[in-house]
């Protein structure tokens, strides 16, 4: 996490523990998850990485904080804050990290290395088994499509109504949503996704609303009713332009948003239900 921060300039001389950051560790041990008897939890590195030198961790007004529970903020060595700020230490960083497998299994060093944008190095310890690699690196590219690139990349926010709300919980109330089907398209790139809350998702997979090439919302009122939703209703998003990330790579194919047109907005509603 604290890599990527620094590769998007987002990491200065202090670190918060928010909701953001949170939500960003949720997504590395969600890849670990499934093995702990207990839900990682992002205190525990966030205070005891000052035994490594990396940081000095800090209560709320600023002095040395000698417990986890209430450690809010780390500040950097200066050293270390240096090292991050070279794209080769960078990579460097991740690649040992992944590739200590004492720490992870084949199949989390594929679903790290997709989620952190590393093709899988040709090393002997990736290719044990060939028909077990494309299964595991099949996992590993959903997984970061569906939780880190398409989430991260709208920061959280849903495309359609522009809301954000993350927890410290490792929640967020959008979700990643495939533009073109994926049962049909097997596709994961992010441009074939959109970050949406759960109501939207819901409408958008049902046709109840799409999006035209120029990226404004389209509404087929004809095809459902509502009720108390003011300048939230789905009626009233018609016409407004899609929040979009600020990387362009990650804006929505407009192949993909021809395909939910053509077979979900225009379709008859019995073949959308």
């Amino acid at each position: 996490v604290v890599l990527e921060l620094a590769e998007r300039g987002e990491l200065g001389a202090e670190l918060a523990l928010s909701p953001d950051l949170v939500f960003r560790f949720s997504v590395f041990s969600s890849v670990v998850a499934s093995r702990r008897s207990q839900p990682p939890s992002v205190r525990l590195p966030f205070h005891h990485l000052k035994g490594d030198g990396f940081w000095e961790p800090l209560m709320k007004d600023g002095s040395p904080s000698p417990d986890k529970k209430l450690t809010t903020k780390v500040r950097l060595h200066p050293e270390f804050r240096e090292c991050l700020q070279h794209s080769g230490f960078r990579e460097q960083a991740r690649r040992t990290i992944i590739a200590q497998g004492r720490y992870f299994n084949l199949q989390e060093q594929i679903a790290l290395y997709a989620l952190v944008g590393i093709p899988v190095p040709d090393q002997n310890v990736m290719r044990e088994d060939a028909a077990q690699y494309r299964t595991e690196e099949s996992k590993g590219r959903e997984g970061r499509f569906r939780i880190d690139v398409v989430v991260v990349a709208y920061q959280h926010r849903c495309a359609l109504t522009g809301y954000r709300l993350t927890t410290l919980g490792m929640e967020s109330i959008v979700d990643a949503a495939h533009i073109h089907q994926f049962s049909y398209s097997k596709n994961n790139h992010p441009s074939n996704g959109l970050a949406l809350c759960k109501n939207a998702h819901w409408q958008f997979d049902r046709g109840l609303w799409s999006v035209t090439d120029d990226f404004r919302v389209l509404v087929d009122a004809n095809k459902f009713d509502e009720s108390g939703g003011g300048d939230w209703s789905l009626v009233h998003m018609a016409g407004r332009n899609l929040y979009l990330p600020a990387r362009r790579e990650y804006w929505p194919s407009t192949v993909h948003l021809d395909w939910h047109r053509q077979n979900r907005f225009f379709a008859a509603f019995e073949k959308v239900v």
